[in-house]
């Protein structure tokens, strides 16, 4: 193939000219694969070659090495393996190592991505054991400034794309490249910069390093003189750093705080500059979060284990709040008239730090800060206004509610006029904390008239602009979810303290979602705030709820009867978007009234059914209706079996299209919703599903979660239809063993993660399919399959790495198989040792309900394994 040719095409800005070069590119990879990478990687290794075409034959060859998919990475994995031959694949990576040294130095960066992705697979498969130590001869040529910032970004790349204990075995070598490229004695900027940002990224995998004093005492010293550098993306890139090793070594900082680090970022954070004052303050903000971890771990091992936390607090923040408080409460000061809301300030990052600090301190932070909100809540420059509402606000969660009550009761006659401000923002910022109130210290308003108070500026303030009116909408939802709370028993109450606003506060909501725009989203939020107040209504507002029900269900009606007349995209987005508000209050509408939601079956179900023909193959709006397919065949039971018929078809495309895995999900979830709600009656539709479910595993698209939900599935088709499952049983319990079978390699967390919930689907499936032969009298035929069952468990337990929910699973499967079995049928098995080790599992924090399961098993194995003399 012409590669420059096909390429330079790929970019035109004729549509079928760049349609038909792409699929030429396409089909070349699949057909010869070999000759493909060989000739990208010669046009971007071409010096002669135009800048956008070699960028052009960078992205495609990166294209395919990578991919988000898991499943497509493997395949990717594999080709690049097993179909190249080692002459080819040193060649492609003698030509990008080169390419590093090019005077472009945009395709230098290009061919750094590539090597990145070829690195992520060949070192994890022990190849190409030369590349670290090959780029870094590269960085020591100090002659060509260009290959060194090219190689030091490679070597970030490398770092970024190539999981940590796959390079842990070369970071003394990468870590002296990268520190010695940061140093204050490195007289280029840019290598300096590129350096940084390897560091950045090589961070993770530096432990042994950073354990060693001598070794963490430079590094930390040439990442803290580079924050003084004259240039300001070099200081931005070392309080990055500082950010980083906070989070990651937040044990090892205490003398780096004292003599460096607290006045490094006091200072950071008062700087000229906003890029460098962000880093600063994110670097506080990253203390807290590290200590308000530290506390909820410090409490769970008091309280749980009545031992003490395995890592201690240094209170970082605590000790430095006299300092820096002043200066994140002057920073708040600084905000722009017209800021954009979607970016990243200096007040919306010190308010973001204002927050973490009191939950950090908790108590500590009160009454430093009411001077600063005394002197400015009336101010007369609306920036010192704001910045005191957005104080008070910041500081609601994490001291005591208690203390902070008759704060609250003296806050709130100032800010409830504060709605009327003449300036947005302060409104803005008002809505949003009266938000917090109604989030937090909604229980503690003992006073009426504060509650009135609250009601009627939010509902007018619902009507203000756009973004003031998303906070209304947000904060009268808060208001509603912690007043009116359900009973322990999930009853619904007679009546509740909004009880007497609740008509005029969906009335108010009603009307904004009735708009023709969602700008700022507050069309959006109102339909949540609506949602809220449908789900929580006590009894005497439960005719609100009726009205609502009514007029959504009309509203769906309309909407669907205009599908046609969508022109373009922005109108199908609108219908999406209000389509899926529509099914979210159903939803809530069903779940509220349960099974009187009988009277509007018909009319809902055939509106579900019309959305599911309208929606588009691969719409939210689809999964939406699918979900109140399942909401409504658990509220309505077995008179679901008048209305699946027409949705089998969808239901079964939907859960085949695995290229959607979120809508694939949610189908797979409405056939166990299904087979619950009709019980023995979804026999008829079992061979149906079992049959999709299989072919869907088949697939090679099929998302390696998705799996974990087909596998659970088994368990609720089985629950459902009891004997009827046996015809399945074979097949289902074959496929469960395959899937049983998967191991992690024990430095692959992802991996470790995913084998934990996939044996969490496959015991569920288990339990459902044991607990289903049982109850129909046919426990035997699981006789055959217990040895494969057990064996799945004892790895489960005996793993370190499980979880207390297959553990319970488990242990619960267990007391399942010896009470089928009470005829000591599995007595020698039952009496294994790593049965008997069971009983003596002791999980940190495990549940009542956990203990409680893990009794029940043992006196179940106790029963089947006793045999009378």
């Amino acid at each position: 193939m012409n590669a420059s040719e096909l390429l330079a095409n790929s970019l035109s800005p004729d549509a079928a000219i760049r349609q038909n070069a792409t699929s030429q590119l396409e089909n070349a990879a699949q057909v010869d694969y070999s000759s493909y990478v060989g000739h990208l990687s010669k046009v971007l290794a071409d010096e002669s070659s135009a800048s956008h075409i070699r960028t052009a034959a960078g992205l495609a060859l990166k294209n395919s090495l990578y991919s988000r998919d898991y499943n497509r990475q493997t395949e990717y994995n594999k080709r690049w393996l097993e179909q190249l031959t080692p002459a080819v694949k040193d060649t492609v990576k003698q030509e990008l190592l080169q390419t590093l040294a090019s005077t472009q130095a945009k395709t230098a960066v290009d061919a750094g991505q590539v090597i990145s992705s070829i690195a992520a697979v060949e070192l994890q498969a022990t190849q190409w054991p030369d590349l670290i130590q090959t780029l870094l001869g590269f960085v020591s040529q100090t002659a060509n400034v260009g290959l060194r910032v090219a190689t030091l970004q490679t070597i970030g790349f490398i770092c970024e794309s190539v999981k940590p204990e796959v390079l842990a075995a070369q970071s003394n070598e990468i870590l002296t490249a990268v520190v010695q490229g940061a140093r204050s004695d490195e007289p280029n900027k840019d290598v300096k910069l590129s350096a940084l940002r390897a560091l950045y990224n090589s961070l993770e995998f530096v432990r042994d390093n950073m354990e060693n004093e001598g070794e963490r005492n430079y590094l930390m010293q040439v990442v803290c003189e580079a924050t003084q550098h004259p240039t300001t993306e070099v200081q931005v890139a070392a309080f990055e750093c500082l950010v980083r090793i906070m989070g990651l070594y937040y044990d090892k900082m205490g003398f780096y705080m004292e003599r460096a680090l607290f006045g490094l970022t006091s200072l950071g954070m008062k700087h000229a500059e906003e890029a460098v004052a962000l880093q600063a303050i994110e670097f506080w903000s990253t203390v807290c979060e590290e200590e308000i971890e530290l506390a909820l771990e410090a409490v769970e091992a008091v309280e749980e284990y009545g031992e003490p936390p395995a890592r201690e607090s240094k209170h970082f923040a605590k000790i430095a709040l006299p300092e820096i408080l002043p200066i994140i409460l002057q920073l708040l000061t600084r905000q722009e008239e017209d800021a954009d809301e979607d970016e990243w300030n200096i007040s919306m990052a010190a308010g973001t730090c204002l927050s973490l600090l009191a939950r950090a301190t908790g108590d500590q932070i009160v009454q430093p800060v009411i001077p600063f909100i005394e002197a400015n809540i009336k101010s007369q420059d609306w920036h010192l206004r704001e910045a005191a509402v957005m104080a008070f606000g910041s500081i609601l969660d994490g001291p005591d509610p208690a203390a902070l009550a008759p704060l609250v009761d003296q806050a709130l006659p100032i800010l409830l006029p504060m709605m009327q401000d003449e300036n947005i923002n302060v409104k803005d910022t008002t809505a949003w904390t009266l938000g917090c109130i109604c989030d937090m210290m909604a229980t503690n308003l003992k006073n009426e008239a504060h509650i009135h108070g609250l009601v009627s500026v939010l509902t007018a303030g619902v009507e203000d602009k756009p973004r003031i009116s998303a906070n209304c909408s947000w904060s009268l939802m808060n208001l509603v979810e912690q007043l009116h709370s359900s009973t322990d028993d999930g009853v619904t109450p007679q009546s509740g303290p909004l009880s007497p606003y609740y008509s005029n506060i969906v009335g108010a909501l009603m009307r904004i979602t009735e708009k023709p725009t969602n700008e700022a989203n507050y069309r959006t939020s109102a339909y949540e705030a609506l949602s809220s107040y449908v789900s929580h209504a006590p009894l005497d507002a439960l005719q609100s709820v009726s009205d609502v029900t009514l007029v959504i269900l009309a509203r769906q009606e309309q909407l669907l009867a205009m599908q046609s007349e969508l022109l373009g995209i922005d109108d199908r987005t609108n219908w999406n978007e209000l389509q899926s508000n529509f099914c979210s209050i159903i939803i809530s509408v069903i779940r509220k009234l349960n099974g009187d939601i009988k009277p509007l079956t018909e009319r809902i179900m055939i509106n579900a059914l019309n959305l599911t023909k309208s929606a588009g193959k691969q719409s939210t709006v689809l999964e939406d209706a699918f979900l109140l397919v399942g909401t409504m065949a658990s509220a309505i039971e077995t008179d679901m079996q008048a209305y699946v018929g027409p949705f089998l078809e969808p239901l079964l495309h939907a859960i085949q299209s695995t290229e959607d895995s979120q809508l694939c999900t949610v189908a797979i979830g409405v056939i166990g919703d299904i087979c619950r709600s009709l019980g023995e009656q979804a026999g008829v539709y079992a061979p149906g599903f079992m049959t999709t479910l299989y072919q869907t595993l088949q697939s090679t698209t099929l998302n390696r979660n998705v799996k974990i939900s087909v596998l659970s599935c088994f368990g609720d088709i089985a629950l459902a239809i009891g004997a009827g499952f046996v015809p399945f049983l074979d097949t289902a319990m074959g496929v469960l063993k395959q899937a049983g079978e998967l191991t992690a390699d024990e430095n692959d967390y992802d991996m470790i993660d995913y084998v934990q919930s996939l044996r969490e689907g496959i015991v569920e499936a288990f339990v459902g399919i044991v607990t289903a032969l049982k109850s129909g009298q046919r426990g035997t035929m699981i006789l055959p399959w217990v040895p494969t069952i057990l064996e799945l468990l004892q790895r489960a337990l005996t793993d370190e790495e499980k979880t207390e929910t297959l553990v319970k699973l488990s242990v619960g499967l267990i007391g399942d198989l010896a009470d089928t079995f009470r005829g000591g049928e599995l007595r020698e098995a039952l009496m294994q040792e790593w049965v008997i080790n069971s009983w003596k599992i002791k999980g940190r924090g495990y549940s009542a309900d956990t203990k409680k399961t893990l009794k029940w098993a043992k006196e179940m194995v106790k029963g089947a394994t006793y045999v009378q003399g």
